[in-house]
């Protein structure tokens, strides 16, 4: 298998302190569950101000996406708007997490092929992004009482991730694996035998792991192999979800199959992990021309970028 750089080379966001804070968080679950939803977005178009004024590097990040999904130099407007679908798309996991699914109207997108390929039994994959909100898997789980969904995170992400929700819904951390322990392949494993969704967001690593080079809106970047490794390794299904932010309290969830490992053979297994990165790329590229602003990528994507935000000569 030809491959990209080491993971490390690459991965500024592993490097990038987090804008977190857990007494803030705690306050903002408060407002939002005592008060309601509107009262706790009047504190978003603050969160979207400070990133704006305060946050040069997200704020260039935002800018050099913005310039490739556009194709023209973006505005204070566009990156406000960048920055307020993101604080939207976290502050609305306070009500995912907390199964207020009646809160929000949910357009569904593949979900037919979804249910097809879990009808064996085998569980499969469900390989998401930084792109829109994950979170919205659970109101599908919530509507199909039958389907599990475990996520798959990299210990380091698993542990502020687990705080995260523990601070909002303490039962809503049960069903995180951690990889990076001796059992985690042995986990996720008996997960899909139950018949269960794993979800992993596959674009991105903290490092370690062979990249494979691709083409996102017009430029070149590197996707982490692992994850579609171990749905070849495990010989499992592998489709792409995404949950767009639509404003207002709307999201579209989209399904699409990307990938299908259970009958390739061994020496076929690097050519479909490879075809399957690239699949996952151009599906990438598909759903953020079809909504710009759920990119929530505040890094250096591209690492040939120069500072225009243009592809490197």
């Amino acid at each position: 298998m030809t491959a990209g750089p080491k993971a490390e080379q690459v991965a500024d966001w592993a490097h990038t302190p987090e804008r977190s804070n857990m007494f803030l968080l705690r306050v903002m679950v408060w407002i939002s569950l005592r008060l309601g939803r509107r009262a706790g977005r009047v504190v978003l178009h603050g969160i979207a101000a400070y990133f704006l004024l305060f946050a040069p590097a997200s704020r260039r990040a935002s800018e050099h996406y913005l310039r490739r999904v556009f194709d023209r130099a973006p505005g204070w407007r566009d990156q406000y708007r960048h920055f307020f679908t993101f604080a939207a798309t976290i502050h609305d996991r306070i009500y995912l997490v907390n199964r207020r699914f009646d809160l929000f109207e949910f357009e569904v997108h593949g979900e037919d092929a979804l249910r097809r390929l879990l009808a064996g039994g085998k569980g499969l994959f469900l390989m998401g992004a930084h792109l829109g909100s994950f979170e919205v898997i659970r109101a599908i789980g919530w509507k199909y009482a039958d389907l599990r969904v475990a996520m798959v995170m990299h210990q380091g992400n698993a542990q502020k991730i687990i705080a995260t929700l523990a601070a909002i819904n303490p039962q809503a951390t049960q069903d995180i694996i951690g990889m990076g322990h001796v059992d985690s392949m042995l986990r996720v494993r008996e997960r899909l035998d139950e018949g269960s969704v794993v979800g992993m967001l596959a674009d991105r690593t903290p490092g370690g792991e062979a990249l494979h080079p691709v083409r996102v809106l017009g430029g070149d970047t590197n996707l982490p192999i692992g994850p579609f490794r171990m749905a070849a390794l495990l010989q499992r299904p592998v489709v792409f979800m995404t949950g767009l932010y639509l404003g207002g309290n709307r999201y579209s969830v989209h399904f699409e199959p990307l990938a299908d490992f259970s009958a390739v053979a061994r020496d076929q297994r690097d050519a479909a992990v490879e075809a399957a990165v690239v699949r996952y790329a151009a599906l990438l590229d598909q759903y953020c021309r079809r909504a710009p602003y759920n990119w929530f990528n505040f890094f250096d994507f591209w690492p040939s970028a120069n500072v225009e935000g243009k592809p490197a000569p």
